[in-house]
């Protein structure tokens, strides 16, 4: 299924991609062979690392190659193949015998396959330098003067003003040999149900660095069986895994070119990189909505529309018969670890993700607006804080991974986030937007009806660890309002043992509030009265206050306490609303 899924994709953009068995790689040196094949001039191509954007990238010829005899690509190579410079161990001692004896083999084989190309070109003049120039001692004549090239350096041959790797000749060829090398008996392809040529292995691996990963930066192969252990009956290669010669070049094409085409994949270090595509290749909302730097409300508003099947007449055009699907890879050593593949239409998809920030949204009492918090701000808040921000790489190892899937899937997250998160909320004294949305995603994804609580202050809860974080707030309202210039407040002192253990922390609070209410009722009347009735009215709805609370009761006491903060600060924005629109009809107009 993924290996036909990866086909079909390559065949929607087959006009993107490269040739048959090419791929890009830089070219730092260029052999321009003269017309008459009498010599040849090498012209550096190398930039500065700095300068990467100028560097010379295309596509050339290239398969897989590994062990100690590999064989060479056509025409553009290693300057080892192209030049026969041997590779050097020890700088200062030289190139020994053994390294200039694998160069020179190198070589060899190099020029057969050239003059294979050019032998076929008859009346070709550009086949003609080339010929000559490989048959004569011109190369031996331009190596006693080489300038400071390494062996690991590519080189591409030029005729006259094109590149010869270019000619429809030349790909034509390369493609006979790498199914010449990778090929193996004719059968039955599993990939698209045809008989034709199979492959011995594939030929084209994960380009290196494309999946980042904590253990190196390794080419990776999706399908790779090497050892009698891996393979049934101890058969090795791809016997037991017939894919045609087409099929496995066009899935790793297809998937090498979702690995470097920007807004479909994703890239999380030391966990992995994530591709996605459609079936019909159209354009899809998951950047916008999971990995952009801030949510498009737009796609926000259109992914819940499609939630809830009544979308409004334009989101109802926008919904897709199409067919999304991801693949997230990792990397051990030498081989591609699939972790997880997802194939769903995408009308499914964009209701998993409307499901996603209903879950999370965050009410914010100011502006009176729900507040959506990215997916990356979700994964930072679970490391630790420093002042207003979050120390880089300090969230928990996988964080991001288990966001993804619990958005793509509308799964639950792992049962060692909440007691995570609440450790950290508990060390930093810190409740902000992107915690609470992450508190009240966990809560809104338990199997637990009491978890499932409103997006906003819900006065007819009677959830005791929800009271119980509505009282707290309310108690620091009244510290505040009492003590205006105190550095230190309730939640910096109180908020871990009180969310923990309310029974005994409340009860003492409660009291040493009555000292500030008594206070208050002297310097501001009716805040006092109005936060001395709001904290009775909270503690009737408490039978008894428990004397400790399990995390998910005490995630629900830290909603309760955002609950009341945030409507609080609804009121205090409602009440300068009216205060200003007063203050403006009681001033006088002009004529």
């Amino acid at each position: 299924m993924l290996l036909q899924k990866l086909t079909a994709y390559a065949d929607h953009v087959a006009e993107t991609l490269p040739a048959e068995f090419y791929r890009e790689k830089q070219i730092h040196w260029i052999l321009d062979i003269a017309e008459d094949g009498a010599g040849a001039e090498l012209r550096d191509r190398r930039v500065p690392a700095k300068a990467r954007d100028q560097a010379l990238i295309q596509p050339v010829p290239y398969v897989q190659r590994s062990g100690t005899k590999v064989p060479p690509y056509l025409l553009v190579d290693s300057a080892e193949f192209v030049l026969g410079l041997p590779k050097t161990a020890d700088k200062a001692a030289g190139p020994s015998e053994k390294e200039i004896a694998e160069a020179e083999r190198r070589n060899a084989a190099y020029r057969e396959l050239v003059l294979r190309w050019a032998d076929g070109q008859a009346g070709d003049a550009r086949a003609d330098a080339v010929r000559t120039f490989f048959t004569s001692d011109a190369l031996v004549r331009m190596k006693k003067d080489l300038p400071d090239i390494d062996a690991k350096d590519t080189v591409a041959l030029m005729v006259g003003t094109q590149f010869l790797h270019e000619e429809p000749s030349v790909k034509e060829l390369w493609a006979l040999v790498a199914r010449e090398r990778k090929g193996g008996e004719v059968g039955l392809c599993l990939v698209c149900g045809e008989y034709g040529a199979l492959l011995a292995t594939i030929p084209e691996p994960v380009k290196k660095g494309a999946i980042p990963s904590a253990g190196g930066t390794n080419e990776g192969q999706l399908v790779s069986i090497n050892t009698s252990a891996q393979g049934r009956n101890g058969v090795m290669q791809l016997a037991n895994t017939p894919i045609c010669d087409r099929c496995g070049a066009r899935a790793m094409a297809g998937l090498n070119h979702l690995l470097s085409r920007p807004g479909h994949h994703h890239r999380m270090p030391g966990e992995g990189v994530m591709v996605w595509w459609t079936r019909e290749n159209s354009e899809d909302t998951l950047e916008a909505l999971l990995f952009g730097g801030e949510p498009d409300p737009a796609a926000i508003s259109h992914a819940i529309s499609v939630l809830h099947k009544a979308p409004d007449p334009v989101a109802g055009q926008l919904v897709s018969p199409d067919d999304f699907h991801s693949l997230t890879l990792g990397l051990n050593n030498a081989r591609v670890v699939v972790r997880e593949w997802l194939d769903l239409p995408v009308e499914q998809l964009q209701a998993n993700l409307g499901a996603w920030y209903e879950d999370h949204g965050v009410h914010n009492g100011w502006t009176g607006e729900t507040q959506y918090v990215p997916l990356w701000q979700l994964t930072l808040c679970m490391g630790r804080a420093s002042g207003d921000r979050y120390v880089k790489d300090t969230a928990p190892h996988g964080m991001q991974t288990a966001l993804v899937h619990s958005a793509l899937h509308r799964a639950p997250l792992p049962a060692w986030v909440l007691p995570r998160l609440l450790l950290r909320i508990h060390a930093d004294a810190r409740v902000d937007a992107p915690r609470i949305a992450l508190l009240r995603l966990i809560l809104n994804r338990s199997a637990y009806p009491e978890d499932h609580l409103m997006p906003t202050l819900d006065p007819d809860q009677h959830d005791v660890p929800y009271l119980c974080g509505r009282a707290f707030a309310v108690l620091e309202a009244i510290q505040r309002a009492a003590l205006p210039k105190l550095n230190t407040t309730l939640r910096d002192k109180h908020f871990r043992t009180a969310a923990t253990a309310p029974g005994t922390t409340l009860t003492h609070l409660r009291f040493d509030a009555m000292a500030h209410l008594k206070r208050l009722r002297r310097d501001n009347k009716g805040a006092g009265i109005a936060l001395e009735n709001r904290l009775t009215e909270i503690f009737q709805g408490i039978d008894h206050l428990p004397v400790h609370l399990t995390p998910r009761q005490q995630a629900r006491f830290v909603i309760g306490y955002e609950h009341q903060r945030a409507d609080d600060l609804a009121a205090r924005r409602a009440r300068k609303a009216e205060k200003d629109a007063r203050k403006a009809s009681d001033e006088p107009t002009t004529a």
